[in-house]
């Protein structure tokens, strides 16, 4: 099915999964929200490929899926703490709340900028999950439990350097604040991870391991 652009700049994908013949023997199906972190939402990004390759997995098993460009979309910056709790979010992040809320997996993929998500992705991500969404205002009885329970997350990250320096050397910083500060407060668990390092010097066969092993991830719904 050809992706679909919402009003907002969001992009959608409805696919409808085929009646099993026995459906008592399988789990209910999941619905799957990509969001394709890159700021560059051309199609010839490994990301964008990393993103397709983990869709088509997802669809070839039966899933619903659907999927943000965040490169794609228009949106201000929050600038004031009195933004982000008590000002509207603007159209496309309103969109791509629904979409969230809609999913029971989230699947991020980004590229990894000084450390950690590119700033645009930042954004993207400090408007979507803010007060009264993805975390209880301060002035509720909420306490720390987060909005979003009951769903899970993957976060694939490509990177120039080894991923495993990246572990060793900076801790993976810049993936656990997104893990622990965003995801993790939201109440989503459990939160998988994939770090592909060395894509600068990465060949076709490379790059063809790594899709295949997304789309695998994708069929499994992990």
């Amino acid at each position: 099915m050809a992706p679909k652009l919402g009003s907002a700049g969001v992009m959608l994908r409805w696919v409808k999964a085929p009646c099993p013949a026995l459906p008592f023997l399988r789990p209910v199906s999941e619905r799957v929200l990509i969001i394709n972190g890159h700021p560059d939402p051309g199609p010839g990004r490994l990301c964008a490929a990393i993103a397709e390759a983990y869709g088509q997995g997802a669809v070839g098993a039966g899933r619903r899926v659907r999927r943000i460009d965040v490169g794609a979309l228009e949106f201000p910056l929050i600038r004031s703490a009195g933004a982000f709790e008590a000002e509207e979010p603007p159209p496309p992040i309103a969109e791509a709340q629904a979409l969230i809320h809609w999913a029971d997996h989230l699947v991020m993929v980004h590229p990894l900028w000084h450390g950690g998500p590119p700033a645009l992705l930042k954004g993207f991500l400090e408007q979507a999950f803010r007060y009264g969404f993805a975390i209880p205002r301060p002035e509720g009885s909420g306490g720390l439990g987060g909005l979003l329970k009951g769903r899970s997350a993957r976060i694939i990250v490509t990177m120039g350097m080894p991923a495993l320096a990246y572990r060793a050397i900076f801790g993976a910083f810049g993936v656990r604040a997104i893990e622990r500060s965003v995801l993790w407060m939201s109440g989503i668990h459990p939160i998988r991870r994939t770090l592909l390092g060395g894509v600068g010097q990465a060949d076709v066969a490379r790059c063809t391991a790594w899709l295949s092993a997304v789309r695998a991830m994708g069929a499994r719904g992990v």
